[in-house]
Order: structure tokens, then C-alpha cells, then sequence
């Protein structure tokens, strides 16, 4: 049996984590009707609104959008902001990461919903959240979570630029915050029969993410400041790069106990008689000697050689792993990184790789149900249950009030 059977959620989200929300819910086996502009989620086309490509098909999309439903209106249209109203009064969970001001504008806001819908669960997800100056600007996961919640600052070393981002990464870390907020209200309402309010934001989520470096200030009203790569309280917790041009990340995180392992594991004794490396304080004071020596070391062989030495005397590490690494690491294939997708809705249908979503479950069969819907591709069916007859249908498609 799938996780969440008989739970409806109507999405109706742009791009990443609206979405991605919605798509893990639907991997783990709700109803998810994702409500889109008839021209579809602009995430559908999304490299060609990046750089002008010519490409149509959107993996990205793929990810965060199979196995749902899909029903094109113009909720901008009275007729059409009706009928979203009418699917919606048949939802368990409304999720959205729409503008709060726009939600206000066409009456879909939490207020005016959970009014009318008590038992109705909620999830508004943001760039910056419910309330405050900035709660209408927009809210791409570079902006309010790696720029304004201060994760690209703690990337980025003294003296350089912040870091490109990899795209869609905080969109991801809020998409599953947001499930959490959802299961979490829906155990509320098992138990009070009483829907609620779930919301979070990029910034809100970004800011917990770096948590440890945020609670040390306001704990202690002081933080230490980025390190560079050479100046770091201890060189053992740091990338090398092997002689292959590959790199990996030590991880000698007790720095009094790793240290004569990772001395053995380099063949160089003499570096346990050397004043400047004595103790962890002497490693922290001349990090910089200690890194450019253990560079020096670490480009005499490859990181599949250093990955045998590291095994043979128990040194903590790991590979930096690229994507096409990543594809070939056994652990990551063992962990169940990975997952087939359907792709048609027939139970037969041939199955493509695909990426899974992060949890699995012990007494419960989740991952994708189909492939991703086209746009409008259920609009006829769900208007359908709703009462409403072929004869409507066309003439609202005539009207380009639905798809």
C-alpha cells in the first residue's frame, strides 16, 4: 500500500518548490491535481527562458511533476477562478507558492480558504514569507535562500566571490520542509478533525540551514568568520585533490585522535615530530604550512590509490563527487538515489531512470505512480466528477476559460 492513499492535494504552483512539494507528495502515494495557467508551469520550457535553448523537454520538470493530474483554467476569469474554487473544496492539503499578493487578488488566500473550508490544510510556501516588507518580491531560491539567508555568505571564502549556485537547491531543502508542515498538520487534523495554516519560506528555511552559525551568534554574540581553504581551525577537515585532478574531503573531525592515522596513511612519520604540527592549537596556527604540505603529499597518486591507503588505516574521508560520479557510486545506487519512472499511466508501462525522492518507508510502497502530465491533459476528467457536462466543457475550452 502507498503512504497517503485517499489524500487529495490540489497544487497549484510555479516552477521548483511549489512543485517539488506536491511531487513528493505524490511519490508517496496522494492525489496531487496541479492547477496551471493554460499556457502550463512555465517550469515546462524552463531552459529555454535560461539561455534562449531550443529544448523542449525539461527533466527538471519531469522530477518534480510526475505522477500528478493536470488541469489548465485562467483563474483570472471569473468562470475559471470558480472552478479552481470547486476543485479546491475537494482537497485535503491546497498548496502553493504563489505570490501572497496575487492569492489575496483572486481570493485564494489562507484566510478566505480556511474559512470556508475548516477542516481544509493550507501550505503556503515563499520567498520571504506571510508578513514584512519583502513578503511580495520574488522568492528564485539564489535570492532569498542562498543570497538573503545567508548560506552564500558561509560558502564563500575571504576575499572571493560568492559561489555560482546549483540550481534548485534550496527550492529542494524548502520543498521538503514543507512536507513535513503538511503530514504535520494532517496529524493535527486526524486528531482535532480541524484543518490549519502550514507556512514556511526560502528565507526562513535557508536561515535553519545554517543554524549552527546563527545560533552561535546569538548565543555567544560572535562568529568566526569564513575560512579559506589554508586558514582553517583544523586542516584535516578539508578538500584535497588528488594527483588525477580529483578531489575528496578529509574528515579528521577529532583532530588529537585522526592525526597519526592520516600520518601513517601518508607514509610521512617524520610529520608527527614536527613542532609546528604537535597538537591540534599548533595545526590551527600553522594551517597554512600544514595545507600546502598535504597538497603537496596528496598529488602523488590518484584518489582511487589514496582511497585504498585511507581504507588500509581507517581514515575518514570522501570523494567530491561530480554528477557523472555520481551515477556510477555503488553507495548512492544501494541508498536508492535512484528510481524507475513510468512513462505512460498504464500499469505495464515501460519504466525511464529517474531521480527518487530522499525517504523511504518500511510498511509502505512509495515512488512515481506515472509520468509527468501535459498540460490539461485531466482537466475533462476532474471538471467531470464536479457535474460539469461535455457540453460545458467545450463551450468554457471555446471561451479559453480551461485547456
Amino acid at each position: 500500500m502507498s503512504l497517503l492513499p485517499g489524500i487529495r492535494v490540489v497544487e497549484m504552483g510555479l516552477w521548483v518548490a511549489g512543485p517539488a512539494a506536491g511531487g513528493i507528495l505524490a511519490d508517496w502515494g496522494a492525489e496531487v491535481i496541479k492547477i496551471e495557467m493554460l499556457s502550463g508551469d512555465p517550469m515546462r520550457k524552463l531552459f529555454g527562458a535560461l539561455s534562449g535553448s531550443k529544448q523542449e523537454h525539461c527533466p527538471p520538470f519531469d522530477l518534480y511533476n510526475r505522477g500528478k493530474r493536470s488541469v489548465a483554467l485562467d483563474i483570472n476569469q471569473p468562470e475559471g477562478n470558480a472552478l479552481a474554487q470547486r476543485i479546491i473544496a475537494t482537497a485535503d492539503v491546497f498548496l502553493t507558492n504563489m505570490r501572497p499578493q496575487f492569492l489575496l487578488r483572486a481570493g485564494l488566500d489562507h484566510a478566505r480558504l480556511l474559512a470556508a473550508h475548516p477542516k481544509l490544510v493550507y501550505a503556503s510556501l515563499t520567498g520571504y514569507g506571510l508578513e514584512g516588507p519583502d513578503k511580495d518580491a520574488p522568492g528564485f531560491d539564489v535570492a532569498a535562500f542562498a543570497a538573503r539567508a545567508g548560506v552564500a555568505d558561509r560558502a564563500t571564502a575571504p576575499g572571493t566571490a560568492p559561489p555560482p549556485w546549483p540550481g534548485g537547491m534550496g527550492d529542494n531543502v524548502t520543498a521538503i520542509t514543507t512536507v513535513a508542515g503538511i503530514l504535520g498538520a494532517l496529524l493535527s487534523r486526524e486528531r482535532t478533525g480541524r484543518g490549519q495554516l502550514v507556512s514556511t519560506s526560502l528565507l526562513r528555511t535557508g536561515i535553519y540551514s545554517i543554524g549552527m552559525d546563527v545560533a552561535t551568534r546569538i548565543g555567544l554574540g560572535r562568529i568566526a568568520p569564513t575560512p579559506s581553504r589554508t586558514r582553517l581551525q583544523n586542516p584535516l577537515m578539508n578538500s584535497y585533490c588528488a594527483g588525477d585532478g580529483k578531489w575528496f574531503w578529509l574528515i579528521g573531525a577529532e583532530a588529537e585522535r585522526h592525526w597519526p592515522g592520516i600520518v601513517a596513511a601518508l607514509g610521512v612519520q617524520e610529520l608527527l615530530n614536527d613542532e609546528r604540527f604537535a597538537t591540534p592549537r599548533d595545526r590551527r596556527r600553522n594551517a597554512e604550512a600544514l595545507v600546502n604540505t598535504l597538497d603537496q603529499i596528496f598529488a602523488t597518486h590518484t584518489r582511487d590509490e589514496w582511497s585504498k591507503i585511507f581504507v588500509q588505516h581507517d581514515v575518514w574521508w570522501a570523494s567530491v563527487n561530480s554528477v557523472d560520479d555520481l551515477m556510477e557510486d555503488p553507495q548512492a545506487r544501494a541508498a536508492g538515489a535512484f528510481v524507475e519512472v513510468p512513462t505512460d499511466r498504464s500499469p505495464d508501462a515501460p519504466r525511464i531512470p529517474g531521480v527518487a525522492t530522499p525517504v523511504d518507508f518500511g510498511a509502505a510502497t512509495v515512488g512515481p505512480a506515472g509520468p509527468p502530465p501535459l498540460v490539461g491533459q485531466d482537466t475533462d476528467a476532474v471538471l467531470g466528477k464536479l457535474g460539469i457536462d461535455a457540453q460545458e466543457l467545450a463551450r468554457l475550452r471555446g471561451a479559453a476559460i480551461i485547456k
